[in-house]
């Protein structure tokens, strides 16, 4: 399909010396985007609707906000009872960080279940896990912010996880305090990195899709769309069924934000931080417990931290673990059980990750973090080899056409 002719004068006249108005026109119209996408495909808008969202309230709270260690928790409180609708924007922000990562963690899990990261769209991969730590460093810093006893001690705990490194370790924990403790000029840092690490993130989502865009999307069957006959524009197909997905993402979001604003926050955190009270089990948010079960399931504290990064940054390399040629799981029946079980060994992880590190809770974390560096490590890499996967399509419309023959017949 063409793109349409500008007919507005000034709109034209405008696009002749900032052509904001093609670009738009190519990206909706001349941007051929397979007719299969169904609605997982949906989460990489719904995430950049959330990362909107995290930055417009942001920005408001930042301006009511103290970051001072005397007066953090005053300010919070303040803009819960005093500043009109400062509750509202605190639980839309509170809130929508969840919102994010499981909107984040949908979208990585289907690239998994698709095949997503293989060529050519490993650097695309890339970007996605850079956008997925920048994420989580962005959270683990709003995260100390109010400044309640949960919030202290996680800063502690956390940081101090980089003293577990040879040499740099205690340099790098200085650094990340701006002294010898947590206090306020830590507290100053971490605002500060807050509050400009979401416009990093909005530079890496830019090249996220012009890396999309040079490619073009996946789809479910994990094969080229091979020309206009299995494409269609994303104007008007898919923007429609995206807002659908995001009316069905805001019930779920207004649902949380109005009926259980609290639901995922730790009650404790509601009381000012206190050096020298230590919480009975420090725990923290839900999207990093399974990471937090991975450290814990390690008794040496620095293989703990190594494991704990490294089950991150192995994502990276999955393009080249991965040695199936084919991509979406649908064609492959031994990974797509594996799939499964992989996804559960993740939940178990997370599950473990709330629990106090005792008794059976040991056991089951060290097994769950053995399977998941197995999985990727050893297991993917030889079903790849091994697995015998079902017959391709010719293309993308041949399953479509397939059935609408069988139904005529």
């Amino acid at each position: 399909m063409s793109a349409p002719a500008i007919n507005n004068r000034f709109l034209k006249w405008f696009d002749d010396r900032l052509p904001v108005v093609s670009f738009m026109q190519h990206e909706l119209h001349e941007y051929p985007t397979p007719k299969n996408l169904n609605y997982w495909w949906n989460f990489g808008s719904l995430a950049g609707i959330c990362l909107v969202i995290m930055i417009a309230t942001g920005v408001v709270l930042a301006m009511q906000y103290t970051p001072h260690v005397s007066l953090a928790f005053l300010s919070v409180e303040r803009i819960m009872r005093d500043v009109n609708y400062g509750w509202l924007l605190r639980y839309l922000h509170m809130n929508g960080a969840s919102m994010f990562f499981l909107v984040v963690y949908i979208h990585v899990f289907r690239g998994l279940y698709y095949g997503s990261y293989k060529s050519p769209r490993e650097v695309l991969w890339w970007l996605g896990l850079v956008i997925l730590l920048l994420m989580m460093a962005t959270a683990f810093m709003g995260y100390v912010l109010p400044w309640g006893q949960m919030s202290f001690w996680a800063a502690t705990v956390i940081t101090n996880l980089f003293s577990a490194f040879p040499l740099v370790g205690e340099p790098i924990v200085t650094w990340l305090w701006g002294g010898f403790s947590v206090d306020n000029p830590t507290l100053n840092r971490f605002y500060a990195l807050h509050y400009l690490l979401p416009f990093v993130i909005v530079g890496v989502v830019v090249l996220h899709l012009i890396a999309l865009h040079k490619h073009g999307s996946n789809n479910p069957l994990g094969i080229p769309h091979k020309g206009p006959q299995d494409s269609i524009p994303f104007h008007p197909y898919y923007t429609v069924k995206d807002l659908f997905g995001l009316g069905v993402f805001f019930i779920v979001y207004m649902a949380l934000v109005f009926f259980a604003p609290n639901m995922l926050v730790e009650p404790i955190n509601y009381v000012p931080a206190d050096p020298l009270v230590t919480p009975p089990h420090i725990v923290p948010e839900w999207y990093f417990l399974p990471y937090y079960a991975i450290l814990r399931s390690i008794p040496d504290k620095l293989l703990g931290v190594i494991a704990m990064f490294g089950s991150l940054l192995i994502l990276f390399v999955l393009p080249w673990l991965d040695t199936s040629k084919v991509r979406s799981a649908r064609f492959r029946p031994i990974y797509k059980k594996l799939f499964w079980v992989f996804l559960a060994d993740c939940i178990i992880l997370g599950w473990v990750g709330y629990n106090p590190p005792e008794g059976h809770f040991i056991v089951i974390g060290q097994i769950a973090t053995a399977y998941y560096f197995l999985h990727l490590l050893v297991i993917m890499p030889i079903v790849g080899k091994v697995e015998r996967t079902r017959p391709l399509p010719d293309s993308i419309s041949a399953p479509v056409l397939k059935g609408a023959h069988k139904e005529k017949a």
